[in-house]
């Protein structure tokens, strides 16, 4: 069991660029960790009241609830390698001049909130593109471990990062720790300049960034998976923020202690986390996602509670231990569900959403908590968000998680054939109307009806609108399958977005077929009806909107107007 413990866990670290980028985030996470404890000690010193030192931590996760899902488009349609570079460049900059302006005795609470937000802006930028890049260092099939592996780097240098950052907050103040959270974007930087990732050819134009962000939005409303995850870490992020927030005046406070004894706190929940991420891929053989997900939320509840009553030392560092192995149980199982819950075209954006969820969830948490333990008390913010948390965990039944282990993700085919068609089109051409005829006998309907609830959601995600099933009249045995798309490019993407998963519905839907042949396809171009004299044939059109048509998709003419369906509801 240790062997296959070990080969399951490590695999990802023969990928050379996997482990050279493991390493260097290794080192910046030590730095992004010296940072925080500097911003929230410095928030403690300059302004101790409870509500101002919790919006540290609401203003480092609002970014991420204002900026993902941009940055996740981007991530989708960019390349991962230079977006993650802007963005460490970003952060790099804004670490030195905070530095600077620490150093010279310059910062106010407004000035360090600032700097706050713009690292945290960097960081929003950051993270879905360096998420959905894990797909590009390691095989689909390594993807849990290699989260799973990310996630013990981050937690790695929670172990003793805030401890060494307490203590050169203590030794040589707030401005040393920014100054050497500066440096440690260097190596990252270096490693992701050398790599050169091997990059597909585009079969199609890159998607905008409003219809980028409309497409991720559409597909993780449309897939039930995605959306439990995204319920259960907006709630989790709401009431784990609680112990996040308020841990500087844990320390200062409840424990009396110094940055110092915050960074040991801060320490003991690393700890926690590195056994949570070591132990994660075995709890995912035994357990299942749903009961990881209520057994580590009942278990951060209760510590929360706990902490509250704790006076000491070593013993709020142990209940933080638990919460860290909690937390990473919790965070680790939710982003592996959505990586492997989303094909690729989209990993980008359905990861930027679930971090959105969950870091509106902490911003949101962190300014309530803190209002809260203003008015109430430290430990009454805590017992009041434990509970909760432990209620969350008995009610979150209707919140189940899917099993996502052998979801068929990948393209149904690396290039799918355009529908023949004798009108000459664009890119712009539109709306596009598809037709799809089926022959259903009367004892099949409710199973096919049943099957075509199925792949209408699908075809709702991927992108067509107006989906509806209609049945002759006076043939009741003729059912048309009939929706459209705004634009022929549009149309074009979303038989592209079919993955094998899809394709396995859409024949199941086909497979109730009685016809001689295949379920027929007809394509319609909307047309608007106008005097002969001011009627302008496409290819004027095509001329007139040269401006706007992508120079490699030039205007088509194909030679046939009709053709039969295959899984993707066009040609096959």
């Amino acid at each position: 069991m240790i062997a296959s413990w070990q080969a399951t866990t490590f695999a990802p670290f023969k990928s050379r660029i996997f482990l050279a980028i493991w390493i260097a985030s290794l080192v910046s996470n030590f730095g992004s960790l010296i940072q925080a404890v500097g911003a929230s000690w410095l928030m403690t010193s300059i302004a101790p009241s409870p509500d101002t030192v919790a919006l540290v931590q609401a203003l480092t996760a609002l970014p991420i609830l204002l900026l993902a899902l941009p940055a996740g488009a981007i991530a989708d349609i960019w390349d991962h390698r230079l977006t993650m570079l802007i963005a460490l460049a970003l952060n790099l900059i804004a670490s030195a001049v905070l530095a600077t302006v620490v150093y010279f005795g310059h910062i106010t609470p407004w000035t360090l909130l600032a700097f706050t937000f713009v690292l945290g802006c960097g960081v929003a930028l950051y993270s879905p593109a360096w998420q959905s890049s894990v797909g590009d260092q390691v095989p689909r099939g390594e993807v849990p471990a290699a989260v799973s592996l990310n996630s013990l780097a981050a937690n790695l240098s929670q172990t003793v990062g805030p401890a060494i950052g307490g203590a050169i907050v203590a030794l040589a103040g707030p401005a040393m720790a920014f100054a050497l959270n500066s440096v440690t974007y260097v190596g990252l930087i270096v490693v992701l300049m050398s790599w050169r990732r091997e990059r597909a050819i585009p079969v199609l134009p890159p998607e905008s960034m409003p219809l980028a962000m409309q497409a991720g939005v559409r597909y993780v409303l449309h897939s039930p998976a995605i959306r439990a995850v995204l319920l259960r870490a907006f709630f989790f992020g709401l009431l784990g923020s609680a112990t996040w927030a308020l841990m500087p005046l844990i320390a200062r406070n409840l424990l009396g202690g110094s940055a110092v004894t915050y960074g040991i706190l801060f320490g003991a929940f690393g700890v926690g986390a590195v056994i949570g991420s070591l132990s994660s891929s075995l709890m995912r053989q035994r357990r299942s996602n749903h009961a990881i997900i209520t057994l580590a939320s009942t278990a951060f509840g209760a510590m929360s509670v706990a902490i509250a009553f704790s006076s000491h030392v070593a013993l709020t560092a142990v209940l933080l231990s638990v919460s860290g192995l909690s937390w990473i149980w919790t965070l680790s199982t939710l982003n592996i569900t959505v990586q492997i819950s989303s094909p690729r075209w989209v990993v980008g954006r359905a990861l930027a959403m679930y971090q959105m969820t969950i870091f509106g969830g902490l911003a949101a948490g962190s300014w309530l908590f803190g209002e809260l333990a203003s008015a109430q008390g430290i430990g009454m913010s805590l017992i009041v968000a434990g509970i909760a948390m432990v209620l969350l965990a008995t009610f979150g039944f209707k919140l189940r998680l899917p099993q996502a282990a052998h979801l068929k993700l990948d393209p149904f085919r690396t290039t799918l054939a355009p529908p023949n068609m004798t009108a000459e089109v664009v890119p712009q051409s539109g709306p596009v109307v598809v037709m799809v005829e089926y022959q259903i006998a009367a004892e099949d309907r409710d199973a096919f009806m049943i099957a075509m609830r199925e792949l209408r959601r699908i075809r709702r995600r991927n992108g067509a609108q107006r989906w509806t099933l209609l049945q002759d009249v006076d043939d009741l045995s003729r059912w048309t399958e009939r929706f459209q798309c705004p634009t022929w490019l549009e149309y074009l993407r979303q038989r592209q977005r079919l993955t094998l998963a899809d394709s396995e519905v859409a024949l199941k839907a086909q497979s109730f077929h009685r016809g001689a042949n295949p379920p027929r396809v007809r394509h319609q171009l909307e047309r608007t009806p106008t005097a002969a004299s001011n009627a302008k044939s496409e290819a004027e059109r095509i001329s007139e909107r040269a401006s706007v048509v992508d120079p490699y998709l030039p205007a088509v003419a194909m030679p046939v107007a009709g053709e039969n369906a295959g899984p993707g509801g066009g040609a096959a």
